[in-house]
């Protein structure tokens, strides 16, 4: 079975297709902005990278959400409750970890079904 890299550099790929499932790297979002703005900028490029890869949000399968404060959680929720595909919500674990920097306050990793 094939591997293709989108936008593979020399530390990383953003997403990573095998056989009928993509893998995206964590997503962060613009520097400086709010929790929920970050999220907002990732959940733009999730579906950018999606599309790429030839498949859509309704169908992931999991994503893992760190927050650089569990404080944010439910800033960042109002943002992803808008997003999600509701009947087609992935399976889901949110945690708390120090990021890239500190001007990154979430990160988001999904992977999806193609």
């Amino acid at each position: 079975m094939t591997i293709k890299r989108l936008h593979a550099g020399p530390r990383m790929s953003q997403a990573v297709i095998h056989g009928n499932t993509v893998y995206l790297a964590g997503q962060v979002g613009k520097p400086g902005g709010s929790v929920a703005q970050q999220t907002q900028d990732i959940l733009e490029t999730i579906d950018k990278l999606l599309a790429e890869a030839g498949t859509d949000k309704s169908k992931l399968l999991q994503t893992i959400i760190w927050l650089s404060d569990m404080k944010d959680f439910a800033e960042m929720n109002s943002v992803w409750d808008k997003w999600v595909d509701g009947p087609n919500a992935p399976a889901r674990a949110t945690g708390e970890a120090k990021l890239a920097g500190p001007e990154y306050l979430v990160e988001i990793i999904v992977t999806a079904a193609i």
